[in-house]
Protein backbone atom coordinates (compact mmCIF):
# COMPACT_ATOMS: atom_id res chain seq x y z
CA UNK A 1 0.00 0.00 0.00
CA UNK A 2 1.57 3.06 -1.37
CA UNK A 3 0.18 5.72 1.14
CA UNK A 4 0.38 3.85 4.88
CA UNK A 5 -1.07 3.98 7.98
CA UNK A 6 0.31 6.37 10.82
CA UNK A 7 -0.26 5.30 14.06
CA UNK A 8 -1.87 7.73 16.27
CA UNK A 9 -0.94 8.08 20.22
CA UNK A 10 -4.77 6.91 20.96
CA UNK A 11 -4.21 3.30 19.66
CA UNK A 12 -5.33 3.82 15.93
CA UNK A 13 -4.05 4.40 13.16
CA UNK A 14 -4.69 7.34 10.42
CA UNK A 15 -4.40 6.70 6.86
CA UNK A 16 -1.15 9.39 5.86
CA UNK A 17 -3.66 10.53 2.16
CA UNK A 18 -6.95 12.14 2.68
CA UNK A 19 -9.54 13.87 0.33
CA UNK A 20 -10.89 17.12 1.54
CA UNK A 21 -14.12 18.49 1.28
CA UNK A 22 -13.20 22.38 2.27
CA UNK A 23 -14.09 23.04 -1.12
CA UNK A 24 -16.44 21.14 -2.39
CA UNK A 25 -19.79 23.39 -1.08
CA UNK A 26 -22.75 21.56 -0.20
CA UNK A 27 -25.65 19.52 -2.90
CA UNK A 28 -25.03 16.92 -5.49
CA UNK A 29 -21.67 18.16 -6.78
CA UNK A 30 -19.82 17.27 -3.24
CA UNK A 31 -21.75 13.93 -3.30
CA UNK A 32 -20.42 13.40 -7.24
CA UNK A 33 -17.19 14.36 -5.96
CA UNK A 34 -17.00 11.99 -2.99
CA UNK A 35 -18.47 9.15 -4.77
CA UNK A 36 -15.13 9.30 -7.36
CA UNK A 37 -12.60 10.19 -4.78
CA UNK A 38 -13.97 6.81 -3.04
CA UNK A 39 -13.66 5.41 -6.69
CA UNK A 40 -10.61 6.46 -7.06
CA UNK A 41 -9.07 4.43 -3.76
CA UNK A 42 -9.59 7.31 -1.06
CA UNK A 43 -10.94 6.16 2.11
CA UNK A 44 -9.69 8.73 4.54
CA UNK A 45 -12.27 12.03 4.26
CA UNK A 46 -10.87 14.78 5.97
CA UNK A 47 -14.60 17.17 6.61
CA UNK A 48 -15.65 20.25 9.09
CA UNK A 49 -18.87 21.69 10.58
CA UNK A 50 -17.87 24.92 8.83
CA UNK A 51 -17.65 22.91 5.33
CA UNK A 52 -21.41 22.53 5.56
CA UNK A 53 -21.12 19.02 3.79
CA UNK A 54 -21.15 16.46 6.58
CA UNK A 55 -24.31 15.30 5.61
CA UNK A 56 -23.01 14.94 2.35
CA UNK A 57 -20.60 12.19 3.38
CA UNK A 58 -23.21 10.65 5.04
CA UNK A 59 -25.06 10.28 1.86
CA UNK A 60 -21.75 8.91 -0.05
CA UNK A 61 -20.83 6.47 2.19
CA UNK A 62 -24.76 5.26 2.55
CA UNK A 63 -25.47 5.26 -1.03
CA UNK A 64 -21.98 3.28 -2.17
CA UNK A 65 -22.87 0.70 0.64
CA UNK A 66 -19.67 1.38 2.38
CA UNK A 67 -19.40 -0.65 5.80
CA UNK A 68 -18.42 2.60 8.52
CA UNK A 69 -14.90 0.40 9.11
CA UNK A 70 -14.05 1.10 5.65
CA UNK A 71 -13.86 4.86 5.82
CA UNK A 72 -11.85 7.06 7.60
CA UNK A 73 -13.58 10.00 8.89
CA UNK A 74 -12.50 13.18 10.21
CA UNK A 75 -14.63 16.29 11.27
CA UNK A 76 -14.01 19.46 12.66
CA UNK A 77 -15.67 21.81 15.44
CA UNK A 78 -15.87 25.14 14.17
CA UNK A 79 -18.34 26.89 16.05
CA UNK A 80 -21.01 27.47 13.68
CA UNK A 81 -24.02 29.45 14.79
CA UNK A 82 -22.22 29.54 18.33
CA UNK A 83 -23.01 25.85 19.24
CA UNK A 84 -21.16 24.06 21.54
CA UNK A 85 -18.79 21.48 21.53
CA UNK A 86 -21.27 18.78 22.89
CA UNK A 87 -23.84 20.26 20.77
CA UNK A 88 -22.01 20.52 17.90
CA UNK A 89 -20.39 16.71 17.34
CA UNK A 90 -23.94 15.38 17.79
CA UNK A 91 -25.04 16.93 15.11
CA UNK A 92 -22.33 16.27 12.91
CA UNK A 93 -22.71 12.73 14.25
CA UNK A 94 -26.05 12.85 12.78
CA UNK A 95 -25.19 14.39 9.37
CA UNK A 96 -22.18 11.89 8.53
CA UNK A 97 -25.03 9.29 9.54
CA UNK A 98 -22.77 7.52 11.87
CA UNK A 99 -22.08 6.99 16.11
CA UNK A 100 -18.79 7.68 15.95
CA UNK A 101 -15.67 9.52 13.88
CA UNK A 102 -12.65 8.50 13.67
CA UNK A 103 -10.91 11.59 14.39
CA UNK A 104 -12.57 15.14 15.89
CA UNK A 105 -10.29 18.33 15.92
CA UNK A 106 -10.81 21.79 17.08
CA UNK A 107 -10.52 23.57 13.80
CA UNK A 108 -8.70 26.84 14.96
CA UNK A 109 -7.21 28.26 18.41
CA UNK A 110 -9.31 31.06 17.86
CA UNK A 111 -12.38 28.89 19.28
CA UNK A 112 -10.95 27.80 22.65
CA UNK A 113 -13.24 30.53 24.42
CA UNK A 114 -12.93 31.29 27.42
CA UNK A 115 -9.74 29.12 27.03
CA UNK A 116 -7.15 26.68 25.99
CA UNK A 117 -8.07 24.22 28.86
CA UNK A 118 -11.49 24.50 29.56
CA UNK A 119 -12.51 23.74 25.55
CA UNK A 120 -9.78 20.51 25.53
CA UNK A 121 -11.70 19.13 28.75
CA UNK A 122 -14.87 19.07 25.90
CA UNK A 123 -13.05 17.48 23.46
CA UNK A 124 -11.64 15.06 25.77
CA UNK A 125 -15.28 14.40 26.96
CA UNK A 126 -16.00 13.42 23.42
CA UNK A 127 -13.34 10.72 23.34
CA UNK A 128 -14.49 9.37 26.47
CA UNK A 129 -18.08 9.02 25.10
CA UNK A 130 -17.50 6.73 22.73
CA UNK A 131 -18.48 9.64 20.20
CA UNK A 132 -14.37 9.97 18.58
CA UNK A 133 -12.22 7.10 18.39
CA UNK A 134 -9.12 10.22 18.40
CA UNK A 135 -9.03 13.88 19.07
CA UNK A 136 -6.95 16.66 17.98
CA UNK A 137 -6.58 20.38 17.25
CA UNK A 138 -5.63 22.22 14.08
CA UNK A 139 -3.77 25.33 13.50
CA UNK A 140 -2.17 25.32 16.75
CA UNK A 141 1.32 26.55 16.89
CA UNK A 142 3.44 25.05 19.35
CA UNK A 143 2.73 27.68 22.43
CA UNK A 144 -0.74 26.77 21.95
CA UNK A 145 -0.05 23.46 22.29
CA UNK A 146 2.41 23.68 25.49
CA UNK A 147 -0.78 25.19 27.19
CA UNK A 148 -3.08 22.42 26.03
CA UNK A 149 -0.83 19.76 27.12
CA UNK A 150 -0.17 21.33 30.49
CA UNK A 151 -3.78 20.46 32.11
CA UNK A 152 -4.84 17.78 29.43
CA UNK A 153 -5.24 14.48 30.74
CA UNK A 154 -5.65 12.87 26.90
CA UNK A 155 -2.51 14.07 24.37
CA UNK A 156 -3.61 15.74 21.05
CA UNK A 157 -3.79 12.86 18.28
CA UNK A 158 -2.74 15.31 15.50
CA UNK A 159 -2.60 18.64 14.82
CA UNK A 160 -3.62 20.12 11.14
CA UNK A 161 -1.84 22.51 9.70
CA UNK A 162 -0.89 24.89 6.80
CA UNK A 163 2.50 23.08 5.55
CA UNK A 164 4.28 23.47 2.42
CA UNK A 165 7.94 24.02 1.73
CA UNK A 166 7.75 27.92 1.96
CA UNK A 167 6.49 27.95 5.13
CA UNK A 168 8.21 24.75 6.04
CA UNK A 169 10.62 26.49 8.46
CA UNK A 170 8.12 28.82 10.25
CA UNK A 171 6.45 25.50 10.91
CA UNK A 172 9.13 23.67 12.38
CA UNK A 173 8.91 24.44 15.45
CA UNK A 174 5.74 23.47 15.87
CA UNK A 175 6.33 20.13 14.29
CA UNK A 176 8.98 19.17 16.24
CA UNK A 177 7.19 19.96 19.47
CA UNK A 178 4.71 17.64 18.36
CA UNK A 179 7.05 14.93 17.28
CA UNK A 180 8.25 15.29 21.21
CA UNK A 181 4.75 14.45 22.53
CA UNK A 182 3.62 11.38 19.37
CA UNK A 183 1.29 14.03 17.97
CA UNK A 184 0.46 13.45 14.24
CA UNK A 185 1.19 16.41 12.01
CA UNK A 186 -1.95 16.49 8.96
CA UNK A 187 -0.74 19.17 5.81
CA UNK A 188 -3.21 20.57 3.59
CA UNK A 189 -1.73 23.17 1.18
CA UNK A 190 1.14 21.48 -0.12
CA UNK A 191 -0.08 22.02 -3.58
CA UNK A 192 1.00 25.94 -2.39
CA UNK A 193 3.93 26.06 -4.39
CA UNK A 194 2.20 25.07 -7.86
CA UNK A 195 -0.91 26.53 -6.90
CA UNK A 196 -0.70 29.79 -4.98
CA UNK A 197 3.27 30.35 -5.40
CA UNK A 198 4.52 29.06 -8.87
CA UNK A 199 7.90 30.62 -10.17
CA UNK A 200 9.61 30.44 -6.77
CA UNK A 201 12.77 28.76 -6.22
CA UNK A 202 11.17 25.84 -5.18
CA UNK A 203 10.19 25.59 -9.12
CA UNK A 204 14.11 24.28 -10.18
CA UNK A 205 14.15 21.30 -7.78
CA UNK A 206 10.51 20.44 -8.17
CA UNK A 207 11.00 20.14 -11.71
CA UNK A 208 14.98 18.34 -11.83
CA UNK A 209 13.03 15.77 -9.38
CA UNK A 210 9.79 15.48 -11.50
CA UNK A 211 12.28 14.59 -14.56
CA UNK A 212 13.96 11.88 -13.16
CA UNK A 213 11.28 10.42 -11.19
CA UNK A 214 8.84 10.77 -14.68
CA UNK A 215 6.39 12.17 -12.01
CA UNK A 216 4.28 15.46 -12.28
CA UNK A 217 5.39 18.34 -9.81
CA UNK A 218 2.35 18.13 -7.71
CA UNK A 219 3.51 14.41 -7.11
CA UNK A 220 6.91 14.96 -5.59
CA UNK A 221 5.39 17.90 -3.16
CA UNK A 222 3.29 15.49 -1.71
CA UNK A 223 5.87 12.80 -1.32
CA UNK A 224 7.31 15.66 -0.05
CA UNK A 225 5.19 16.12 2.64
CA UNK A 226 4.82 12.21 3.20
CA UNK A 227 9.27 12.29 3.88
CA UNK A 228 8.59 14.74 6.95
CA UNK A 229 5.91 12.34 8.21
CA UNK A 230 2.80 14.06 8.24
CA UNK A 231 -0.65 13.00 6.62
CA UNK A 232 -1.53 14.77 3.44
CA UNK A 233 -5.11 16.54 3.22
CA UNK A 234 -5.87 17.23 -0.56
CA UNK A 235 -8.31 17.29 -3.13
CA UNK A 236 -9.21 17.56 -6.84
CA UNK A 237 -11.86 17.37 -9.20
CA UNK A 238 -10.18 15.75 -11.52
CA UNK A 239 -9.86 12.06 -11.33
CA UNK A 240 -6.83 11.40 -13.60
CA UNK A 241 -5.06 13.89 -10.55
CA UNK A 242 -7.20 11.99 -8.01
CA UNK A 243 -4.80 8.93 -9.31
CA UNK A 244 -1.56 10.42 -9.66
CA UNK A 245 -2.00 11.81 -6.07
CA UNK A 246 -2.54 7.99 -5.21
CA UNK A 247 0.56 6.68 -7.06
CA UNK A 248 3.05 9.54 -5.46
CA UNK A 249 3.21 7.56 -2.52
CA UNK A 250 5.33 5.15 -4.39
CA UNK A 251 7.53 8.23 -5.36
CA UNK A 252 10.62 7.19 -3.11
CA UNK A 253 12.16 10.53 -2.75
CA UNK A 254 16.34 10.91 -1.53
CA UNK A 255 17.40 12.46 1.85
CA UNK A 256 19.17 15.07 -0.94
CA UNK A 257 15.73 15.46 -2.78
CA UNK A 258 13.99 16.57 0.25
CA UNK A 259 17.09 18.91 1.51
CA UNK A 260 17.19 20.52 -1.88
CA UNK A 261 13.30 21.34 -1.43
CA UNK A 262 13.73 22.46 1.66
CA UNK A 263 16.67 24.62 0.85
CA UNK A 264 14.61 26.31 -1.90
CA UNK A 265 11.79 26.73 0.09
CA UNK A 266 13.58 28.49 2.65
CA UNK A 267 14.94 30.95 0.60
CA UNK A 268 11.60 31.92 -1.31
CA UNK A 269 10.07 32.08 2.28
CA UNK A 270 12.26 35.03 2.44
CA UNK A 271 10.97 36.83 -0.46
CA UNK A 272 7.48 35.56 -0.34
CA UNK A 273 7.68 36.97 2.95
CA UNK A 274 8.90 39.90 2.06
CA UNK A 275 6.68 40.10 -1.13
CA UNK A 276 3.62 40.49 1.13
CA UNK A 277 4.71 42.96 3.52
CA UNK A 278 5.37 45.33 0.21
CA UNK A 279 1.82 44.33 -0.46
CA UNK A 280 0.78 45.38 2.35
CA UNK A 281 2.37 48.61 2.50
CA UNK A 282 1.27 49.32 -0.24
CA UNK A 283 -1.89 48.85 0.57
CA UNK A 284 -1.71 50.70 3.67
CA UNK A 285 0.20 53.99 1.38
CA UNK A 286 -3.00 53.53 -1.14
CA UNK A 287 -5.40 53.75 1.58
CA UNK A 288 -3.63 56.87 3.13
CA UNK A 289 -3.51 58.35 -0.43
CA UNK A 290 -7.40 57.79 -0.67
CA UNK A 291 -7.86 59.57 2.76
CA UNK A 292 -5.59 62.53 1.65
CA UNK A 293 -7.69 62.86 -1.33
CA UNK A 294 -10.79 62.49 0.43
CA UNK A 295 -9.95 64.82 2.87
CA UNK A 296 -8.71 67.59 0.32
CA UNK A 297 -11.93 67.16 -1.58
CA UNK A 298 -14.05 67.89 1.31
CA UNK A 299 -12.54 70.69 2.91
CA UNK A 300 -12.51 72.12 -0.89
CA UNK A 301 -15.71 71.90 -0.68
CA UNK A 302 -16.38 72.95 2.32
CA UNK A 303 -14.62 76.24 1.20
CA UNK A 304 -17.06 76.35 -1.90
CA UNK A 305 -19.60 76.23 0.20
CA UNK A 306 -18.62 79.23 2.01
CA UNK A 307 -18.28 81.18 -0.85
CA UNK A 308 -21.37 80.24 -2.45
CA UNK A 309 -23.10 81.85 0.77
CA UNK A 310 -20.82 84.70 0.79
CA UNK A 311 -22.18 85.74 -2.76
CA UNK A 312 -25.99 84.88 -2.01
CA UNK A 313 -25.42 87.38 0.92
CA UNK A 314 -23.95 89.34 -1.39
Amino acid sequence: MPWDLIPLNSGYSIPSLAYGTGSLGSGQWPIDQLTQAFDTGFYHIDTAQLYGNEAEVGITIGQLGLERSDVFITTKFSGSNGLNIPTSIRNSLEYLNTSYVDLYLIHSPDLAVPDIPTVWSQMEKVQEAGLARSIGVSNFNEKQLEILLSSAKIKPAANQIYLHPYNYQQQSPTMEYAARYDIVIEAYGALTPVTSEPGGPVDAPLNEIAKRLRATTDQVLLAWIKAKGAVVVTTSSKKARLLSYLSAGNLGLSAEDVKRIDIAGAIGEKGITVRHGLRKLGVGVLFGILILVACSYFKGRGKRSNVVKVLERN
